[in-house]
């Protein structure tokens, strides 16, 4: 199986446009010890040749042009045959409309997260302009699923969905007692030839049948938004702790998950805040000599 991470910051980026903290500062300035990055972004492929996205990010339109394994390979082609959501947030589905050249895709996503995309949003019309352009498919938890082209074809990867919380973005106007109530964010799983990634990039809490299902994988990539609980507080003088927002800092990750056993480990998803984006910092370095990797853009695993 090939992972490509095509982005790896939390969202709007780092910098962030509208931001002028220390780090965004120092990254503009170029006296920052370490990169700047795009919005979290995961391709994956069993083959080389068909491709699925773990979400679709704003930037992705850039992160395709800089993945040359994702070019187009005729006049009208794309080697992405489809998209698995674990959200609604905009961060996670506003790629979508940079897909919607009528180019056949596969959807794939809770029945809730496709009601909001399909009733609430008129704009994601675009993508169905044509027949079939998307095809959208439910995914239920727990359940083991091949991931189909929009014509059927079998990429060679499985997923499984675990849904973690009914935190809906704000954006969403039906009530969340009529969408489902779990079905708001997911932990995406991976597999392909028996090798298995975990795509966890927001997370609030850790449940025992989270961790049972996160052992033993050959790629952990966890939600590393925010290093402390009260990190925007202490950056900007007020804001909603970590919690609130629903990510487990990385200070406390490092903790519950220390005995975790999994081949590699790497946090992703990184606000501009986060110090563990300085490499010169001592919470960089106390991540590196816990066993974990900072994602960066453009990294590429094979497994």
């Amino acid at each position: 199986m090939r992972i490509r991470i095509l982005g790896s910051a939390a969202g709007g980026r780092f910098p962030q446009w509208n931001c002028g903290c220390g780090n965004c500062v120092a990254v503009r300035a170029g006296t920052f010890s370490g990169k700047a990055r795009t919005q979290a972004q995961l391709a994956l492929s069993a083959d080389g040749s068909s491709w699925f996205l773990a979400g679709a990010s704003p930037d992705l339109a850039f992160q395709i042009e800089s993945s040359p394994a994702l070019h187009p390979r005729a006049l009208r082609d794309s080697p992405i045959a489809g998209v698995v959501l674990g959200s609604a947030d905009l961060d996670h589905v506003v790629g979508l409309l940079l897909l919607r050249e009528l180019q056949p895709l596969r959807v794939y996503a809770s029945s809730s997260i496709l009601r909001i995309l399909r009733e609430e949003n008129s704009m994601f019309g675009m993508l169905n302009r044509v027949e079939p352009q998307v095809v959208w498919t439910v995914m239920h938890s727990g359940v083991a699923f091949p991931l189909l082209a929009a014509d059927g074809r079998d990429s060679g990867l499985r997923c499984e969905v675990h849904y973690l919380s009914g935190r809906y973005p704000k954006y969403v106007k039906t009530k969340t007692a009529n969408l489902g109530h779990e079905e708001a964010t997911a932990a995406l799983f991976f597999e392909s030839a028996g090798r298995r990634v975990a795509y966890v990039p927001a997370v609030g809490s850790l449940s025992d049948s989270l961790l049972a299902k996160i052992d033993r994988t050959d790629l952990l990539l966890f939600d590393g938004t925010f290093w402390s609980d009260d990190e925007l507080r202490r950056v900007q003088g007020s804001g909603e702790t970590a919690h609130q927002m629903g990510h487990i800092p990385v200070e406390e990750s490092l903790r519950l998950l220390k005995n975790i056993k999994v081949g590699r480990k790497m946090f992703i998803h990184l606000n501009n805040t986060n110090p563990i984006l300085n490499e010169a910092s001592p919470e960089h370095q106390a991540v590196r000599q816990a066993g974990w990797e900072v994602a960066e853009d453009n990294w590429q695993v094979e497994l």
